[in-house]
């Protein structure tokens, strides 16, 4: 059964929910994508963090916290979306949370039609957001249907609770006015 999730008029979702259970810290994902030809699984293995603040409606990014680090020297910036190891010198890297996540459309795509499979109810925009302090971009969705620019300023959104669908989907972005 599909489940649409609604935003009073703003971008919807079209999904079946997955099921989450959970191994040692990883969640895993019991995701029906394939109807009656069965369910896939997959696992967030050491991205678990970043998905389960989503859910609880925290933005959760990573950084490189070594000191030997070539590139960092243990004070990297953020990373969203996160990375589990440095990509500099292949470390655990840090979790941390965005305390402010608003930030700017960077760029952005009008989606007037999407390809199978796809979860969003078009047409929408498909932006991604420069986030102060965060050193890399994050691609998400624009939960308003408004014209937009560059440089528009934008605030995360998550779905949570009964409608957190334990995927990338659970935050979107909306305009700040």
């Amino acid at each position: 059964m599909t489940t649409k999730i609604e935003t009073e008029g703003r971008v919807r979702l079209v999904t079946t929910p997955a099921t989450i259970t959970q191994e040692k810290e990883a969640w895993i994902l019991h995701f029906p994508r394939f109807g009656e030809e069965g369910t896939h699984f997959h696992t967030y293995g050491l991205l678990t963090p970043y998905f389960k603040g989503l859910a609880e409606g925290r933005l959760m990014g990573t950084r490189c916290v070594n000191t030997k680090c070539p590139i960092s020297n243990g004070k990297g910036e953020l990373w969203l979306p996160p990375r589990a190891d440095c990509p500099d010198c292949h470390q655990p890297m840090q979790w941390q949370e965005v305390r402010k996540p608003e930030g700017y459309v960077y760029a952005y795509t009008y989606v007037e039609r999407g390809g199978a499979g796809l979860e969003i109810e078009c047409p929408y925009y498909q932006i991604d957001v420069k986030i102060e302090g965060v050193g890399t971009i994050i691609k998400s969705y624009l939960l308003d249907r408004k014209p937009i620019k560059i440089g528009d300023r934008v605030r995360a959104v998550f779905r949570t609770g009964a409608q957190a669908t334990h995927t990338c989907l659970d935050l979107g972005w909306e305009l700040v006015e």
